[in-house]
């Protein structure tokens, strides 16, 4: 018997990931429109903007383009807009809206409503009522579709928003403007006025869909679905709605209890991993010591089962904790002429070959910066392979700096700089123009390209890599020019089995870190993924034998139950560690993009770093300075 019931009080939909998500909720979409022109009815939808509904978006085009699904019948109505902000601008929902679903689509112009940033604030409030009695016109909202910000916020709905608002004028919390800071060249230009349709105007929707991705979203969406009704979650309010559906994906849906700590919700599988899973859990929800939990501990959290199947707590106590001591070790390229089987990697062959994949330009030195260098310290043929250029994330100011250096440099030892000069006049003009989020030249997002490139070169230096054992490889998908990247393309896979099947390592690391805000992590690690795929489709021998192991660190850290080799860093190994990161000068001090993480990237890693250790030591195994956590991904 489930009792996933007493525990969510809103119904969730969880699918493996994003796209499959996204899909049933078009599906469902399709589904009600159709039905609508069988019944020659109008279909209401309300919309949402924002990275969540990205997906949905290209999925309702993908069938108007391949399986004929007509929007005739469909009047939109959208929850926010910025305000001020003109309605071309590339901030704009406005502009967002019809890029995304509006311009590829059959739906009647005069059928698309979308708050208006432009119009005078003395206007805003007749503007509003207007945008309700338009609403009720049209029969009401069908479905609604929302997302859900860090802090709860549903439309632009922050902490605090009553259920009885209607559609008006708000301030932005700042957790709010900091997450969708990306959008923006820095924080100070995200706007701190929105309009939004009020909780009372989304609760009247015959039917709402809420749509979360990714495991920054997984503690809200836990709130908002398992905890009480409040306020100061506005998504917490859906619960009083009849006919809402969380549409989740695995990672958004971590904190429910019923994947949290199944055990509580029904049956559970005792495998090693759950087994480690809960005891972990109700350690550090204890405060205890695996090796200090007791019977009674166990009986009192939800465990008499696994008392029941596996024996007394002494004896699951003494498994999970060698479970974790085996995972700690100072050799992430395996230890050689010492055969222990629960080492996490293996003794031999060594020294081995190992690819690190870093999807920006730092990630490698950031996320697992002290492993790297204790892999090239014992003696393996380390390799690093930066997968994109990371030229949007530099300041327009570094473009200019590095200008000036290049033309004096060339002055100073007597070398023709007319060229240089011309470049750097040309970029001056065009960057003191230059329009908000405005597309940066070729030009210039070559030389900021090089100022990366020249950042990861020292990095790796300073680690004592062999300059023929970096690969930069300017993967297309991300070569946009703006934020906005293409999805995964055949030449980016192609490059990534092309230089695979060169290096033929017997370790890879990659980025498991998927909380990036703008996405790049994911799409590199599907790329390496792909490429693994193919390379083990077509039977090469090597890849028989190569691990692969997925790190954090940049924006998240892996959960304490799932690290499968931990490796220890001492105080002088961090340090080492920070001083690689000062390396890159274009992202130190003002993080462009940063997300809604304030902090320097030196700083979350160390911060991450830090609480890996001490979680560990919380469980009764030895205290290190810090930690670097990876899980082995099969494939």
């Amino acid at each position: 018997m489930s009792m996933v019931d007493s525990f969510e009080k809103i119904p969730v939909a969880i699918y493996p990931d994003q796209k499959k998500g996204s899909i049933a909720v078009a599906m469902e979409i399709a589904r009600l429109i159709r039905s609508k022109q069988e019944k020659w009815e109008k279909c209401v939808l309300g919309l949402a903007t924002g990275s969540t509904p990205k997906s949905l978006y290209a999925e309702l085009v993908r069938m108007h383009r391949e399986e004929g699904l007509s929007f005739k019948n469909v009047i939109t109505f959208n929850l926010d807009e910025y305000y001020p902000i003109d309605k071309d601008a590339l901030q704009s929902y406005n502009r967002f809206m019809h890029s995304h679903l509006f311009d590829h689509i059959d739906i009647e112009p005069q059928n698309i409503h979308i708050p208006n940033g432009e119009i005078a604030k003395d206007d805003i409030k007749a503007w509003c009522q207007q945008y309700e009695h338009t609403i009720a016109a049209a029969g009401g909202i069908d479905l609604q579709i929302l997302g859900i910000g860090n802090n709860g916020h549903i439309g632009f709905n922050e902490p605090g928003s009553s259920i009885y608002s209607h559609t008006r004028l708000v301030t932005l919390d700042n957790s709010t403007r900091i997450a969708n800071a990306y959008e923006f060249a820095n924080i100070s230009l995200v706007p701190r006025l929105a309009i939004t349709m009020g909780i009372s105007s989304i609760m009247k929707a015959k039917r709402i869909v809420l749509m979360a991705w990714g495991s920054n979203k997984a503690p809200v969406v836990q709130k908002s679905a398992e905890e009480i009704v409040t306020e100061q979650i506005p998504a917490s309010l859906l619960q009083q709605h009849n006919d809402c559906l969380f549409v989740l994906d695995e990672a958004a849906a971590a904190e429910l209890t019923r994947i949290k700590s199944p055990w509580l919700t029904g049956e559970c599988e005792w495998t090693p991993a759950m087994v480690r899973k809960a005891v972990v859990n109700i350690a550090l929800k204890l405060d205890k010591p695996i090796l200090s939990l007791s019977n009674g501990d166990y009986l009192d959290n939800g465990l008499s089962d696994l008392l029941v199947e596996k024996g007394d707590a002494y004896e699951i106590n003494l498994q999970v904790f060698y479970m974790m001591r085996d995972s700690i070790t100072g050799w992430p390229g395996g230890k050689p002429d010492y055969n222990l089987p629960s080492h996490p990697e293996r003794s031999e062959p060594f020294p081995k070959r190992c690819v690190i994949f870093s999807p920006h330009p730092d990630d490698d030195i950031i996320s697992m910066g002290g492993t790297f260098q204790r892999l090239h310290d014992q003696g393996h043929d380390v390799h690093v392979a930066y997968q994109t250029s990371g030229n949007i994330a530099v300041t327009d100011e570094f473009v200019t700096r590095f200008m000036d250096f290049a033309v004096g440099f060339e002055d100073m030892f007597g070398i023709d700089t007319s060229k240089s000069k011309e470049i750097l006049t040309e970029a001056r003009k065009y960057l003191q123009k230059k329009k908000l989020k405005e597309t940066d030249t070729a030009d210039i997002r070559a030389i900021k390209g090089l100022i990366r490139r020249c950042e990861a070169k020292a990095t790796c230096r300073y680690v004592g890599i062999a300059e023929e054992n970096y690969h930069f490889q300017n993967l297309p998908f991300y070569e946009t020019g703006t934020i906005e990247k293409k999805p995964m393309g055949e030449e980016d896979v192609q490059l990534t089995v092309d230089l695979l099947r060169k290096l033929k390592p017997q370790q890879i690391y990659c980025a498991g870190d998927l909380a990036d805000p703008h996405g790049t992590h994911k799409v590199c690690l599907e790329i390496v993924f792909e490429a693994m795929r193919r390379i083990k489709e077509a039977g090469d021998d090597w890849v028989k034998d190569c691990w692969m192991w997925l790190y954090k660190g940049a924006w998240q850290e892996w959960d304490i139950s799932e690290i499968e080799m931990a490796i220890p860093m001492s105080p002088d190994q961090v340090l080492k560690k920070r001083f690689g990161i000062f390396i890159h000068q274009s992202q130190k001090d003002m993080v462009p993009f940063q997300g809604s993480d304030t902090r320097e990237f030196w700083q979350r890693a160390e911060d991450r770093n830090a609480n890996t250790a001490n979680l560990y030591a919380r469980l009764g195994l030895t205290k290190y300075a810090a930690m670097e956590a990876f899980v082995r991904w099969h494939y």
